[in-house]
């Protein structure tokens, strides 16, 4: 087995870079709707949002959850929440933070999820995107 690190596909400032331009645009567009609440997808994107949540200039709380999909990967479209956030996102503006999308199966299950927990906006910010994996349509309003 070899200890020899993979091809670096980007580079750590590329990296920072998109998530300081992210931040901006997000800051601006929640500029007067006062908190947001970041909803990290566990495990894959808790260190994009920290990195993330450390750039934006507005207030924010942060909340994580876990998902299983059944099946292989998330292509069956059922969707298990391991983990829901421990507060009240009821009237709130919610920004979930996903590391990767690619089929939607499983962002779409936690877009429903918060809609029918009673979220006033619903967002999505991922680091990577795979438009051409997407079997369902989902919104994904922020790009790295």
């Amino acid at each position: 087995m070899s200890n020899a690190l993979p091809p670096e596909l980007i580079s750590e400032s590329d990296i920072r870079d998109r998530i300081d331009t992210l931040a901006a645009r997000i800051s601006a567009d929640y500029a007067d709707k006062g908190e947001i609440v970041l909803i990290g997808v566990l495990k894959g994107a808790f260190i994009f949002l920290a990195d993330l949540s450390r750039r934006l200039t507005i207030p924010r709380s942060i909340e994580f959850i876990a998902v299983s999909s059944y099946g292989s990967g998330s292509k069956s479209g059922a969707v298990r929440l391991l983990m829901d956030v421990r507060g009240n996102i009821e009237g709130k503006h919610v920004l979930i933070v996903e590391d990767i999308v690619d089929t939607g199966h499983t962002l779409l299950s936690i877009i429903d999820t918060f809609r029918s927990n009673g979220a006033r906006s619903i967002r999505v910010c991922t680091l990577l995107d795979k438009p051409e994996a997407r079997e369902v349509e989902v919104p994904v309003d922020y790009r790295g």
